[in-house]
Formats: C-alpha cells, sequence, structure tokens
C-alpha cells in the first residue's frame, strides 16, 4: 500500500520516489497526528494552528465522546485528499445506527459541523456490519473504497454494487461528484468510517486515493485509541472510586471557573456543603461495609437532588462530607434542592441525616472573589446547622446580611458557637490548611 501521488489525481509513485505529492502526503500524516494529538490536549498543533476547542454548546444528548479530535481528523484528512467535505461517523451499535460526529468543508444544505443527532440505520449501509466484517474476520484489512455520482465500486476493494446505492443517491442529492469511504477499525472491530468527498468539477478518486484514505483513517483509529486513554485516565483523576461523584480536584476546577464567571459576568455561583451525621458510628456498629453503603446511599441523592439544578456537580469532598456546586441557578432554587436533600437523608435507614450549609453569591453574604471565601462561608453555615441540630439547611447571608451569625462566622472562627448536646462530632472550621487549592 503506497502512499503516492499529491492529491488531484496524476501519475502515481511511492514514497521513495522524490515525488513532490508524495511529500506533501507525507506532512499531511505529520499535519493530522499533530492536530489530533492537540484536541486532546486543548493546545496548538505545532505548524497547523490552533486546535479546535470544544463546540458551541453541549450537544441536547449530553457531551459526544471524541468530538474534538474527531474534528482535527477530518479537516486534516480533507486537506490532505484535497477533498471538499469530510466526514467522521461512529457506528453506535447498541442504536444499530451510524452517528455523525463532525462534517467540515463545503457542507450541503442541512449539514452541520457539529449534528445534535445525525444518524442513519445501519441497514441503510450494510457495508460496515456485513461485508466489511466478514472480509475482516477473514483475514483480510479493512480498505477504503470509491464511488461515484455514476455508480458504485469504481476503485478499491469495497463492497459489491448491490450495498452502494444508499450513497450514491447521497452523492447527487448533496451535489457531489465522488466519495471515498475508509473503515475507521479499533481494537479489531468496525467503530465507524472516515468519508471524503469532492465536487464534480475536481478530479474523481483514484485507487491511490483509495489507499491513501486507508491510512488516513488508521491514523484516526489511533488517535481516538489514544484519547480513550486519556478520558480514562481522567475520569479516574477527577472521579471518587467509592461513590462515583466528582472528588475534590473536580469541584475545584470547576469552583474556579465558575468564579471567573461570577467575576466577569455576574454569574449566581452556589456551593452547599454536607457532613453525614452519624457515620462514625454506623461504622462502629455494623462494619465500614455498612458506613460505604451509607456513603454511596446518601451519593445517589445528592445526585438526583442535584438533578434539579441544570448543570450542576455532585462532588464527594472527602470522609463524610459531600458538596453540591451550582453556578447560574438562584440561590433559591438551590436552598430549595437543599432543603430536600436534608428531607431525603433523613429518611435514610442508616445515619442520622445531614448537617447542610448553603452559601451562595446571590445571597448577601458580601464580596465573593475566591473559592477560599466561598468554601469558608459554606462551612460556616454547616457548622452552625450541625450545632443548632438544623432539621433542613442553613444559608448564609439569611439573617441579617452582613451581620448574619454565619458570616461573621466565615470571617472570624473564633466566633463559633458551641454545639448542641448530642449534636455528634464536633467539627472545627476549616481553613486553607487541609483544603488542597481554593
Amino acid at each position: 500500500m503506497g502512499i503516492g501521488t499529491g492529491p488531484g489525481g496524476g501519475a502515481e509513485a511511492g514514497p521513495g520516489d522524490g515525488c513532490p505529492g508524495a511529500d506533501r502526503r507525507l506532512r499531511a500524516v505529520v499535519r493530522l497526528t499533530q492536530a489530533m494529538a492537540a484536541a486532546q490536549t486543548g493546545g496548538p498543533a505545532t505548524g497547523t494552528g490552533t486546535a479546535h476547542g470544544p463546540p458551541p454548546g453541549p450537544a441536547p444528548h449530553g457531551p459526544v465522546p471524541h468530538r474534538d479530535v474527531a474534528h482535527a481528523a477530518a479537516e486534516r484528512a480533507r486537506e490532505a485528499m484535497d477533498a471538499s467535505f469530510a466526514a467522521v461517523s461512529c457506528w453506535e451499535r447498541d442504536r444499530g445506527r451510524l452517528r455523525v460526529l463532525v462534517n467540515v468543508g463545503e457542507r450541503a444544505p442541512g449539514e452541520e459541523e457539529y449534528p445534535a443527532d445525525e444518524s442513519y440505520p445501519v441497514h441503510e449501509f450494510p457495508e460496515i456490519t456485513e461485508f466489511l466484517h466478514e472480509e475482516w474476520a477473514g483475514g483480510g484489512p479493512p480498505h477504503a473504497w470509491i464511488e461515484t455520482r455514476d455508480g458504485p465500486g469504481t476503485a478499491g476493494d469495497g463492497p459489491p454494487p448491490a450495498y452502494c446505492h444508499q450513497r450514491v443517491a447521497a452523492l447527487r442529492r448533496r451535489g457531489r461528484g465522488s466519495c471515498v469511504v475508509a473503515p475507521i477499525v479499533l481494537h479489531g472491530r468496525a467503530w465507524g468510517e472516515l468519508y471524503l468527498a469532492r465536487r464534480p468539477d475536481q478530479p474523481v478518486f483514484t485507487p491511490r486515493d483509495a489507499d491513501f484514505a486507508t491510512v488516513l483513517a488508521a491514523l484516526v483509529a489511533s488517535g481516538i485509541a489514544q484519547n480513550e486513554h486519556l478520558e480514562e485516565v481522567r475520569r479516574l483523576a477527577f472521579t471518587d472510586p467509592l461513590t462515583g461523584l466528582a472528588n475534590r480536584r473536580a469541584v475545584d476546577a470547576r469552583l474556579d471557573e465558575a468564579l471567573e464567571l461570577h467575576r466577569d459576568l455576574g454569574t449566581v455561583v452556589s456551593l452547599a456543603v454536607c457532613d453525614i451525621n452519624g457515620l462514625k458510628r454506623v461504622n462502629d456498629a455494623w462494619g465500614h461495609e455498612a458506613g460505604d453503603r451509607l456513603l454511596e446511599r446518601f451519593a445517589g441523592i445528592l445526585s438526583r437532588c442535584g438533578a434539579r439544578l441544570p448543570g450542576a456537580l455532585a462532588g464527594r469532598l472527602g470522609g463524610d462530607e459531600f458538596c453540591l456546586l451550582a453556578v447560574g441557578p438562584s440561590a433559591d432554587e438551590v436552598l430549595a434542592a437543599a432543603d430536600e436533600l436534608c428531607r431525603r437523608a433523613d429518611a435514610l435507614e442508616l445515619g442520622e441525616g445531614v448537617a447542610c450549609g448553603v452559601a451562595s453569591t446571590g445571597d448577601p453574604v458580601g464580596e465573593v472573589r475566591s473559592a477560599r471565601r466561598l468554601f469558608r462561608l459554606a462551612d460556616a453555615a454547616q457548622y452552625r446547622a450541625k450545632a443548632l441540630r438544623a432539621a433542613g439547611p442553613v444559608a448564609a447571608g439569611r439573617e441579617g446580611g452582613p451581620d448574619d451569625p454565619v458570616v461573621r462566622l466565615a470571617t472570624d472562627p473564633a466566633a463559633r458557637p458551641r454545639p448542641a448536646r448530642g449534636s455528634g462530632e464536633r467539627r472545627r472550621l476549616r481553613g486553607a490548611q487541609g483544603r488542597g487549592r481554593r
């Protein structure tokens, strides 16, 4: 399988022939690899400009895995093949659909760069599940094939014409002259495809183009595999292993970003901090397995209550301490979610409910310029809730504004009240130590 000439057809030559076209394609391979690597890290790709950042706004069905990497790959593959259009799609086996992740280049009407849910039933393109699978199972390598608006299967070792009528119809419908379809194979299985098309006034793709598209698809597969590993590392680094909630590192990172929005745009940022009452007694009486079960049950309740607040982050800060970070919802909405959390926690068969404190920039708590300040306010509110044995959350700033006892306690920890008798373990109001970066 040679790399051949530069895009656009012409005489064929291998990479050792000193052909300028071969050099161009070798450089294209390097650019594609660099662009995918930059997309994984969010940094610039050497010699290729700045990598594409995340698309504007989340997709309605949640974040799309590998979309940034797919965008970088599609754009560089389009350039390498002198194509007018490129797309990367993945096969969603559970849905039986081929889902388009990105469309780049000259898009036809109705084609979006980041489609919300552009997908096609796999039975319309059965080569991905039937012909190609049989070829790979028989020991053959995945290979790209070419189609034109005048007829299918004109070049490459692709599927027979019976498989290709949908793609030919799509070429005509979208005003394209020819396309090359390269399977993306990951872990020995069909993952998706790299699709490249040219206008009718451009040269039709050649068998050498199909060879090169196969090489590019293999590089895309390698980039996606690497991105999977990186995503798993990120997941482990920012997830509490017992509860599956965000860990302290993730909360700190999100809170830093949230407070930037607050400083720049006035966005309301709220933090609810909760301690599970009686966890030590559960551990002492029934063992740590029961204690872990209590932590997991409470984590589920926290996640459920946090779902009332769009974009809220539920996290475990460590031990028996949890938090809910909301960016955008009003202080009243956060307080209502915290109240529901307290009621549901009180109904658990294990433990003795929770002590919950809420601090929000939407309440009269004074200036909040740092994560440390918001944490101290939420801590002070939680400490007061525990000292008063409050059944619901205590919110900073709601008992007198700047003269609120919680606000004073956050400013001067020496002003903390004595916990009520039988209120459980006493906690010292935390400062900067033991909290990590704020």
